[in-house]
């Protein structure tokens, strides 16, 4: 009896120890396969921030009214596409339009004034024309009766100088002799005659030049200055097409409205009142602002991120990924911008749109469970000894972003 008891001990012994160095065995083997993972395993750390958005990868054109003024009809409408020139919102612009069509009216009587003014100036030139040539036949006629009375003068002539001859040998008697003398003065006054005629023809015809031109030039002169007004009134006319134009808004370029602001008709707006946005067609993009501690030094073009959309939860609707595209360089506001763009949709299951809002993580990095450990235990070792050093330094208090 004894002898089968003390062989069951043995056996169990046996058992015991086979057991023991069974799970010491696996024991080892998994503090090793921790402590591979531990040194050897690499877990991402992410910087994240609520403060984030779609926007549309081309920039968003503002509509602003660039005077002031009355609303007298809109067509703004919140997602509405529109196309570049396309009327968006009319301002009253009747004052201008008045004011245009008075200055148009004094155009037109300018312009009839002008044509006036041509139509005489015309006419003295006509007339002119007419007067010299009148002249030159009438200059022409005088001369040619100057030549014709010329070879009667120069007989008369020739002969008194032949009576004087006779007379003075006593061959005529001074009767004879006088005739002779009176015939060749009556030719010559008749050949000079003609040449006088012909001279004053012409004088007569220079006077009547000179006061011609005297007209023509003072016609010349109304037309310039009526042509003087008829400009400054046409530019009167272009600034107030101009005004009038400036109330009309239009598209500065094709897209969506992605904002309005809602204008009845008589409703004012002021000069530089933004009254909505174009959204231009194409691409989104992510901005994101970081804090400066989570972005300067860690962020870079190239790390992965995901965006999650604000009131869609992202378990049911799923996230999009995205890469980091820029990161500026100053801080603004207390933030610094960063900008991503949108990779793969990860299935997501809402159409993702200008505006949207959402958080973004990005991957800054990948560290070892060890070293994250050592990394936080050197920062809680740091916040316990700042207290330390400021009081040491004359107190003060230590932040820690």
């Amino acid at each position: 009896m004894s002898t089968s008891f003390t062989r069951t001990m043995r056996s169990l012994t046996a058992d015991s120890i086979h057991l023991s160095v069974s799970a010491l065995a696996a024991g080892l083997a998994l503090l090793a396969a921790w402590g591979g993972w531990f040194l050897l395993a690499r877990v991402s750390l992410f910087e994240v921030t609520q403060e984030a958005r779609l926007e549309a990868s081309a920039a968003v054109y503002a509509v602003e009214v660039p005077v002031a003024g009355r609303v007298v009809s809109s067509n703004l409408a919140i997602g509405r596409e529109v196309k570049a020139g396309e009327i968006l919102l009319e301002l009253d612009a009747q004052p201008e339009r008045l004011q245009l069509r008075e200055e148009s009216v004094r155009v037109a009587g300018l312009q009839a004034q002008v044509a006036a003014l041509r139509s005489q100036a015309a006419a003295e030139e006509r007339a002119r024309g007419e007067e010299q040539m009148a002249a030159r036949v009438a200059v022409e006629q005088a001369r040619a009766q100057e030549r014709e009375a010329q070879a009667p003068a120069q007989f008369s002539a020739e002969e008194a100088r032949r009576l004087a001859e006779l007379h003075k040998q006593g061959l005529i008697a001074e009767r004879e002799y006088q005739k002779g003398r009176s015939e060749a003065d009556r030719q010559r006054a008749a050949m000079e005659g003609s040449r006088i005629t012909a001279r004053k023809i012409e004088q007569e015809q220079r006077t009547r030049d000179s006061e011609r031109d005297t007209r023509l030039k003072k016609l010349a002169a109304e037309i310039t200055a009526l042509e003087g007004q008829m400009g400054t009134i046409g530019a009167a006319e272009a600034r107030l097409r101009n005004e009038a134009e400036r109330r009309v808004v239009r598209a500065a370029a094709t897209g969506r409205l992605g904002e309005v602001k809602v204008l009845k008709a008589g409703a004012y707006v002021g000069e530089g009142e933004r009254v909505a946005a174009i959204v231009p067609a194409g691409g989104l993009r992510i901005v994101a602002q970081f804090d400066p501690p989570a972005a300067i030094g860690r962020l870079r073009e190239g790390q992965p991120a995901r965006m999650r959309l604000a009131g869609f939860p992202w378990t049911q609707y799923g996230s999009m990924g995205a890469v980091v595209t820029h990161v500026a360089d100053e801080i603004r506001d207390g933030k610094v911008r960063v900008e991503l763009a949108l990779g793969d949709g990860g299935g997501l299951k809402v159409k993702p749109q200008h505006g949207m809002p959402g958080s973004v993580e990005v991957e800054v990095e990948k560290v070892s469970p060890a070293g994250l450990v050592l990394r936080m235990g050197g920062r809680w070792l740091t916040e316990a000894q700042e207290p330390k050093l400021m009081a040491r330094q004359g107190g003060g208090t230590a932040v820690h972003p």
